[in-house]
């Protein structure tokens, strides 16, 4: 890929003519999956960030230890969580209890995303994943220091989570974005990562993958019924990766 000038700036479309059409800008990564369903995807630059959260934020733990990570290759990741539309699009099926084409698909295990992953890369040009979770941290923060992206506090017209008395999933896209223009990173539903859980290193760190061993796999990003410190940028959550739940989700990352 050429040499990124800008988050925010568009070079051109180049058309992949595969099964499920793929069509990239310097910004924007769209897949039509069929059925008027598309998958669009958000470039993130390269850069540094502190990832974890500093001992003065309010309700730290431990496991989110604050460390130096670079992230050395831009990537893609989705704008918004997987949809039950675009579940239905690949996998022919709705494992969701709650139905509504817009809202995230949810009751799938991390080994169900790979199912879905596997899908996907067969019927395009391939390279879709589950972000690591400093991708995903990366992504979430979009250059903030914050405890979440938009600030040190949060309202419930900023998402949907406890505070909201929503009690269930909303159709993406619902809020506001972050500066990266990726939706409901905070709330919503759990977003699985592709790593496994493990206590952070305390040295810098380039582009980490997670432990190479350990029975739990991460999740990222709170539910709909999580309080605030579940959701902030750093917090982190795991369970095993054939656990199925009503606010299990994910989204997806992509290399250039």
């Amino acid at each position: 890929m050429k040499r990124i000038l800008g988050i925010a700036m568009v070079l051109g479309l180049i058309g992949v003519p595969v099964m499920a059409q793929e069509v990239k800008t310097e910004k924007v990564h769209v897949v039509d999956l069929g059925k008027d369903v598309k998958l669009e995807m958000m470039l993130i630059p390269v850069g540094k960030f502190m990832m974890g959260s500093p001992k003065s934020e309010k309700d730290r733990l431990e496991r989110e230890a604050q460390h130096e990570v670079t992230i050395s290759k831009p990537f893609y990741i989705g704008k918004y969580e997987i949809t039950q539309d675009q579940w239905e699009a690949v996998m022919g099926d709705n494992p969701s209890v709650l139905k509504g084409g817009k809202l995230p698909v949810t009751n799938v295990s991390w080994e169900d995303c790979q199912k879905f992953i596997k899908n996907l890369n067969a019927k395009t040009n391939g390279g879709y994943r589950l972000p690591t979770e400093s991708e995903w941290e990366y992504a979430c923060r979009a250059g903030t220091r914050t405890v979440f992206s938009f600030g040190d506090k949060i309202t419930p017209e900023d998402a949907n989570y406890g505070e909201s008395k929503i009690g269930k999933p909303v159709a993406v896209g619902s809020y506001k974005p972050n500066a990266f223009e990726i939706y409901d990173m905070h709330g919503n539903v759990w977003e699985w990562c592709n790593d496994r859980f493990g206590d952070y290193p305390t040295k810098s760190l380039y582009d980490p993958s997670g432990p190479n061993f350990g029975p739990y796999k991460i999740l990222r990003g709170g539910a709909f019924y999580s309080f605030p410190s579940l959701f902030k940028s750093a917090s982190r959550f795991y369970d095993l990766p054939i656990k199925r739940d009503d606010s299990y989700g994910f989204r997806l990352a992509k290399d250039t």
